[in-house]
């Protein structure tokens, strides 16, 4: 089961608000996942990003592999320094 760490869309319309989510890289954008691993809100100025940064680590110690965007996310935010 290959698992990605993705965002997941919550929210209105026009008002996005997203879960850092882990999940079966097989599951619908929204559907089943793992664990909430953070939030991140891009309305805010500056955009607001919650980390759980140990279980972060843990899911890529385990093979996870975020994607482009969540991998720039935490970039900015220093939680992806050590695995990389």
């Amino acid at each position: 089961m290959p698992v990605k760490i993705r965002l997941a869309r919550h929210g209105a319309k026009k008002r996005p608000f997203y879960r850092i989510v882990v999940a079966n890289s097989e599951s619908p954008r929204d559907g089943r996942f793992l664990e909430t691993v953070g939030t991140y809100n891009p309305l805010s100025d500056p955009a607001q990003v919650m980390l759980k940064a140990e279980r972060i680590q843990h899911w890529i110690q385990q093979g996870a592999v975020p994607t482009d965007t969540v991998r720039n996310l935490l970039k900015k935010q220093g939680a992806l320094a050590s695995a990389a």
